[in-house]
Protein backbone atom coordinates (compact mmCIF):
# COMPACT_ATOMS: atom_id res chain seq x y z
CA UNK A 1 0.00 0.00 0.00
CA UNK A 2 1.44 3.43 -0.72
CA UNK A 3 -0.56 5.43 1.56
CA UNK A 4 1.78 6.17 4.62
CA UNK A 5 -0.02 5.39 7.62
CA UNK A 6 0.62 7.08 10.89
CA UNK A 7 1.17 4.53 14.17
CA UNK A 8 -2.37 5.34 15.69
CA UNK A 9 -3.74 4.78 12.19
CA UNK A 10 -1.23 1.21 12.11
CA UNK A 11 -2.94 0.17 15.71
CA UNK A 12 -6.16 1.28 15.05
CA UNK A 13 -6.65 -1.41 11.91
CA UNK A 14 -4.35 -4.60 13.35
CA UNK A 15 -6.76 -4.66 16.56
CA UNK A 16 -10.01 -3.98 14.18
CA UNK A 17 -8.10 -7.32 12.28
CA UNK A 18 -8.23 -8.88 15.44
CA UNK A 19 -11.57 -8.43 16.64
CA UNK A 20 -13.32 -9.25 13.62
CA UNK A 21 -11.61 -12.27 12.22
CA UNK A 22 -14.07 -14.49 13.11
CA UNK A 23 -16.12 -12.81 10.41
CA UNK A 24 -17.70 -10.43 13.06
CA UNK A 25 -18.05 -6.69 13.16
CA UNK A 26 -16.08 -4.68 15.77
CA UNK A 27 -17.94 -2.20 18.05
CA UNK A 28 -16.49 0.93 18.92
CA UNK A 29 -16.40 -0.35 22.55
CA UNK A 30 -14.29 -2.73 21.94
CA UNK A 31 -12.02 -1.05 20.27
CA UNK A 32 -12.22 1.62 22.59
CA UNK A 33 -11.17 -0.96 25.62
CA UNK A 34 -8.59 -3.00 23.32
CA UNK A 35 -6.36 0.83 22.88
CA UNK A 36 -7.47 2.26 26.02
CA UNK A 37 -9.25 5.53 24.69
CA UNK A 38 -12.61 7.21 25.08
CA UNK A 39 -15.17 5.66 22.69
CA UNK A 40 -15.97 9.24 21.27
CA UNK A 41 -12.33 9.01 19.63
CA UNK A 42 -12.58 5.57 17.88
CA UNK A 43 -16.23 6.98 16.74
CA UNK A 44 -13.83 9.69 15.35
CA UNK A 45 -10.68 7.46 14.13
CA UNK A 46 -13.06 4.94 12.20
CA UNK A 47 -15.13 7.90 10.60
CA UNK A 48 -11.49 8.92 9.12
CA UNK A 49 -10.70 6.03 8.17
CA UNK A 50 -13.98 5.16 6.38
CA UNK A 51 -13.32 8.78 4.56
CA UNK A 52 -10.20 8.90 3.24
CA UNK A 53 -9.27 7.20 -0.38
CA UNK A 54 -9.79 4.40 -0.60
CA UNK A 55 -11.73 3.84 2.30
CA UNK A 56 -9.73 1.51 4.72
CA UNK A 57 -12.35 0.41 7.35
CA UNK A 58 -16.53 0.25 6.28
CA UNK A 59 -17.91 1.69 9.45
CA UNK A 60 -21.96 2.52 9.88
CA UNK A 61 -23.48 3.93 13.19
CA UNK A 62 -24.86 1.43 15.50
CA UNK A 63 -23.62 -1.37 13.13
CA UNK A 64 -19.31 -1.78 14.03
CA UNK A 65 -16.85 -1.25 11.85
CA UNK A 66 -14.98 -3.65 9.60
CA UNK A 67 -11.73 -3.76 6.92
CA UNK A 68 -12.57 -3.25 3.58
CA UNK A 69 -9.65 -5.29 1.72
CA UNK A 70 -7.22 -1.98 1.54
CA UNK A 71 -7.43 -1.47 5.10
CA UNK A 72 -7.19 -5.72 5.58
CA UNK A 73 -3.89 -5.26 3.31
CA UNK A 74 -2.24 -2.93 5.49
CA UNK A 75 -3.47 -4.14 8.91
CA UNK A 76 -1.42 -7.48 7.35
CA UNK A 77 1.53 -5.99 6.87
CA UNK A 78 1.23 -4.70 10.86
CA UNK A 79 0.43 -8.41 11.72
CA UNK A 80 3.74 -9.16 9.85
CA UNK A 81 5.84 -7.44 11.07
CA UNK A 82 5.17 -7.65 14.37
CA UNK A 83 5.27 -11.75 14.28
CA UNK A 84 8.20 -12.21 13.02
CA UNK A 85 9.95 -9.13 15.11
CA UNK A 86 8.90 -11.09 17.81
CA UNK A 87 10.15 -14.38 16.52
CA UNK A 88 13.30 -12.46 16.09
CA UNK A 89 13.54 -11.56 19.76
CA UNK A 90 13.35 -15.07 20.64
CA UNK A 91 15.57 -17.30 18.77
CA UNK A 92 17.93 -14.22 18.10
CA UNK A 93 17.96 -12.02 20.68
CA UNK A 94 17.13 -14.95 23.95
CA UNK A 95 13.68 -12.99 25.18
CA UNK A 96 11.25 -15.01 26.79
CA UNK A 97 7.78 -15.30 24.96
CA UNK A 98 6.27 -13.37 27.54
CA UNK A 99 8.91 -10.48 26.76
CA UNK A 100 8.61 -9.50 23.04
CA UNK A 101 4.38 -7.98 22.70
CA UNK A 102 5.55 -4.40 23.57
CA UNK A 103 9.12 -4.69 22.37
CA UNK A 104 7.42 -5.81 18.76
CA UNK A 105 4.12 -3.55 19.29
CA UNK A 106 7.35 -0.60 19.49
CA UNK A 107 9.50 -1.98 16.52
CA UNK A 108 6.80 -2.96 14.12
CA UNK A 109 5.86 0.21 13.16
CA UNK A 110 9.30 1.59 11.80
CA UNK A 111 11.24 -1.29 10.12
CA UNK A 112 11.38 -1.13 6.70
CA UNK A 113 10.49 -3.56 4.20
CA UNK A 114 14.11 -4.93 3.24
CA UNK A 115 14.80 -5.44 7.17
CA UNK A 116 11.13 -7.42 7.01
CA UNK A 117 12.32 -9.32 4.33
CA UNK A 118 15.83 -10.08 5.91
CA UNK A 119 14.50 -11.07 10.03
CA UNK A 120 11.87 -13.86 7.31
CA UNK A 121 14.70 -15.01 5.49
CA UNK A 122 17.36 -15.33 8.22
CA UNK A 123 14.55 -16.91 10.80
CA UNK A 124 13.76 -19.77 7.64
CA UNK A 125 10.54 -17.91 7.11
CA UNK A 126 8.72 -18.85 10.06
CA UNK A 127 4.97 -19.29 9.49
CA UNK A 128 4.18 -19.02 13.55
CA UNK A 129 5.11 -16.85 15.77
CA UNK A 130 6.54 -17.72 19.29
CA UNK A 131 2.49 -18.10 21.04
CA UNK A 132 1.52 -20.15 17.75
CA UNK A 133 -0.15 -16.83 16.26
CA UNK A 134 -0.14 -17.38 12.45
CA UNK A 135 2.32 -15.01 10.38
CA UNK A 136 0.88 -13.49 6.82
CA UNK A 137 3.37 -14.25 4.01
CA UNK A 138 5.20 -12.02 1.66
CA UNK A 139 2.08 -11.72 -0.21
CA UNK A 140 0.00 -11.00 2.89
CA UNK A 141 -2.13 -13.57 2.63
CA UNK A 142 -2.65 -15.32 6.62
CA UNK A 143 -2.89 -18.69 6.82
CA UNK A 144 -4.98 -20.89 7.78
CA UNK A 145 -5.31 -21.90 11.12
CA UNK A 146 -8.37 -24.21 11.67
CA UNK A 147 -7.28 -25.38 15.19
CA UNK A 148 -9.00 -27.00 17.96
CA UNK A 149 -9.57 -25.02 21.44
CA UNK A 150 -8.20 -27.15 23.92
CA UNK A 151 -11.72 -26.86 25.87
CA UNK A 152 -13.29 -29.13 23.36
CA UNK A 153 -11.82 -31.73 23.86
CA UNK A 154 -12.58 -34.78 26.29
CA UNK A 155 -11.05 -37.55 28.36
CA UNK A 156 -8.10 -40.32 27.16
CA UNK A 157 -7.60 -37.48 23.88
CA UNK A 158 -4.69 -36.57 22.85
CA UNK A 159 -3.14 -33.53 21.13
CA UNK A 160 0.06 -31.06 20.39
CA UNK A 161 -0.23 -27.39 21.58
CA UNK A 162 0.41 -25.04 18.48
CA UNK A 163 -1.17 -21.38 19.49
CA UNK A 164 -1.78 -19.53 22.43
CA UNK A 165 -4.13 -16.48 22.55
CA UNK A 166 -2.74 -14.07 25.16
CA UNK A 167 0.11 -11.50 25.66
CA UNK A 168 -0.22 -10.70 29.50
CA UNK A 169 3.24 -11.88 30.27
CA UNK A 170 2.04 -12.98 33.81
CA UNK A 171 -0.58 -15.56 31.78
CA UNK A 172 2.26 -16.36 29.19
CA UNK A 173 4.83 -17.08 32.57
CA UNK A 174 1.60 -19.51 33.86
CA UNK A 175 1.19 -21.16 31.34
CA UNK A 176 5.17 -21.70 30.98
CA UNK A 177 5.09 -22.94 34.48
CA UNK A 178 2.54 -25.48 33.62
CA UNK A 179 4.39 -26.82 30.40
CA UNK A 180 1.47 -25.41 27.88
CA UNK A 181 3.83 -23.72 25.38
CA UNK A 182 3.63 -24.24 22.18
CA UNK A 183 4.76 -27.70 20.94
CA UNK A 184 3.72 -29.29 24.34
CA UNK A 185 1.92 -32.84 23.97
CA UNK A 186 -0.53 -33.33 26.39
CA UNK A 187 -3.36 -35.69 27.17
CA UNK A 188 -7.00 -34.88 28.85
CA UNK A 189 -7.69 -37.33 31.61
CA UNK A 190 -10.75 -36.09 33.45
CA UNK A 191 -13.63 -33.52 32.64
CA UNK A 192 -16.19 -31.99 34.72
CA UNK A 193 -19.27 -30.87 33.16
CA UNK A 194 -20.72 -28.55 35.85
CA UNK A 195 -17.67 -26.34 35.94
CA UNK A 196 -16.15 -27.07 32.17
CA UNK A 197 -12.62 -28.02 33.76
CA UNK A 198 -10.05 -30.29 32.50
CA UNK A 199 -7.35 -32.31 33.93
CA UNK A 200 -4.69 -32.10 31.40
CA UNK A 201 -1.51 -34.52 32.08
CA UNK A 202 1.76 -31.97 30.01
CA UNK A 203 4.25 -34.87 29.00
CA UNK A 204 7.15 -34.30 31.80
CA UNK A 205 4.55 -32.29 34.30
CA UNK A 206 2.28 -33.13 36.82
CA UNK A 207 -1.35 -33.50 36.36
CA UNK A 208 -2.99 -29.88 36.27
CA UNK A 209 -6.81 -28.68 36.48
CA UNK A 210 -7.81 -25.83 34.17
CA UNK A 211 -10.40 -23.71 33.63
CA UNK A 212 -12.17 -22.22 30.86
CA UNK A 213 -10.19 -19.00 31.34
CA UNK A 214 -7.33 -21.07 30.40
CA UNK A 215 -8.60 -23.68 27.86
CA UNK A 216 -10.53 -21.49 25.69
CA UNK A 217 -7.00 -19.79 25.15
CA UNK A 218 -5.18 -22.91 24.06
CA UNK A 219 -5.45 -24.02 20.81
CA UNK A 220 -4.59 -27.55 19.89
CA UNK A 221 -4.22 -30.03 16.41
CA UNK A 222 -5.45 -33.40 17.78
CA UNK A 223 -3.56 -36.31 17.68
CA UNK A 224 -6.20 -39.44 18.75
Amino acid sequence: METVLTQSTQDYLKHIFDLTEGGQVASTNDLAMRLGVKPASVTGMVQKLASVEPPLVDYHKHQGVKLTPEGEQAALEVLRHHRLLESWLVLALGYTWDEVHEEACRLEHVISEDFEARIAAALGNPTRDPHGDPIPNEDLVMPADDLTPLSALRPSQQAVVLRVIGEEPAFLRHLDELGLVPGAQLEVTSYSPFDNNLTVTVHGQPSTVLGLAITSKIFVEVSK
